[in-house]
């Protein structure tokens, strides 16, 4: 997968594309063979949710750019709204 975000949005029309955005929270944990991590951004509710095969240090107070698409997970029967990061680096 390219790693600019412009060839990103291009060749997914469906992506989104976020500059120095402040995480508040940062928790990952282990399943399986993946580390699963999510993030809080200052001024959304949503959380932002990416994998990762090693563990990432901590991003809590930390500026990052993130390459995302909105996503609905099943969590007891409810119906959640999540943002699946596919791209994240620290700004």
């Amino acid at each position: 997968m390219a790693s600019d975000p412009d060839k990103l949005l291009k060749q997914h029309p469906g992506l989104t594309h976020s500059e120095l955005q402040k995480v508040t929270s940062h928790v990952q944990r282990e399943k399986d063979e993946w580390f699963l991590n999510t993030v809080m951004i200052e001024g959304h509710s949503v959380p932002f949710k990416f994998k990762r095969k090693k563990a990432y240090k901590s991003l809590t107070d930390a500026c990052v750019n993130l390459t995302y698409y909105p996503e609905i997970e099943t969590v007891a029967g409810f119906k959640v709204e999540i943002m699946h990061v596919v791209r994240i680096k620290k700004s």
